[in-house]
């Protein structure tokens, strides 16, 4: 397991890891075996190349869950918006803790305004756990295939998101997150959400089989949070796999509370960071506060660019972009 892991989650609920097979190398030889058989190895040389690498890594990735209930403090305080989430997550975790099973929760449906902070809260879900996060942006979504990959005998075709997560990353349980699930694009031909249909059911998932692969992936460990402004386009069935929470835009103070945690986030995840001031003044949190989490991520690296340029380790709020004409600000909750 990575040092990274290791480190994610607070002292009291480091996380263990059992290793857990993903899929069946002897599925994928069979595979491999019957296309050279075919003599058409030329024609579907990306799909070869798939079953290769499926065998060179190997079908075992890391299962983790926290040793113990770790202490969630500081989430509740960092996301207070947050508190019937995080309650379910800490149920969940606190199920698994003492027992051999892995650790199961219930999908996530997060519903609420742009810029509340669903996107940042499944991030801290993810380190929380000690495990990787996946992001399937619905809005942008240009081929009903995204999640499950398309046709081999297509041109262009290679695998969904849900095999790269599981088959190119480091772990069987990560945290796949489905941004913006209403704003996906339906038409006769192909749901994109088809697949969610089997994915969000523990039974069905654990042989979810991607259409390039063709190989059953066990995908029932799987984290699932998806996201929505509201849950008008989203079929009913999908709901009714999901836990809903209704999330409210946070408070002023929530919203310094996030930005002065993504300021010192940043400057940890760099060397420059370390000359940098670690706490930034209360004039900068002031002007950070009224954007949504992923803004405030850009504005900082933009402050931090600008306070070099002029030779500084101090973030000013002169060093902050200036926030466009008309450009919508957060909401909050008084």
């Amino acid at each position: 397991m990575s040092s990274r892991s290791l480190v994610a989650s607070p002292p009291l609920g480091l996380p263990i890891a059992q290793m857990r097979s993903v899929f069946s190398a002897d599925d994928v030889e069979r595979k491999l075996a019957k296309l050279q058989a075919s003599g058409n190895e030329r024609e579907y040389e990306c799909l070869r190349n798939t079953w290769q690498r499926m065998l060179e890594r190997g079908p075992q990735r890391f299962a983790v869950k926290p040793s113990g209930v770790p202490d969630m403090a500081p989430l509740y305080d960092l996301l207070p918006n947050f508190v019937d989430v995080l309650d379910d997550v800490k149920r969940h975790v606190a199920l698994s803790q003492d027992s051999r099973d892995s650790l199961e929760v219930t999908p996530i449906l997060l519903l609420g305004p742009p810029g509340v902070g669903k996107t940042h809260f499944a991030k801290q879900l993810a380190d929380l756990l000690g495990t990787s996060m996946s992001l399937v942006p619905m809005s942008s979504m240009t081929a009903g295939w995204l999640l499950s990959g398309s046709s081999s005998q297509w041109k262009g075709a290679k695998p969904g998101k849900v095999f790269e997560a599981l088959v190119d990353g480091q772990y069987a349980n990560p945290v796949i997150v489905v941004d913006e699930i209403d704003k996906a694009n339906a038409d006769a031909q192909y749901d994109p959400l088809g697949a969610l249909y089997s994915l969000l059911e523990h039974d069905t998932a654990q042989s979810f089989v991607d259409e390039f692969a063709e190989v059953p992936i066990d995908a029932s460990q799987v984290i699932w949070v998806t996201t929505a402004n509201n849950e008008r386009h989203i079929p009913e069935p999908i709901m009714n796999r999901m836990n809903v929470y209704e999330i409210a835009p946070p408070s002023l103070e929530a919203a310094r509370k996030i930005a002065a945690h993504l300021h010192r986030g940043i400057l940890g995840e760099h060397d420059w960071g370390q000359r940098f001031d670690p706490e930034p003044a209360d004039d900068v949190l002031d002007q950070l506060a009224v954007l949504a989490p992923r803004e405030m991520r850009r504005a900082l690296v933009t402050a931090f660019g600008n306070a070099r340029l002029d030779n500084r380790y101090r973030v000013e709020p002169d060093d902050l972009p200036k926030a466009g004409a008309g450009k919508s600000r957060i909401g909050f909750l008084q």
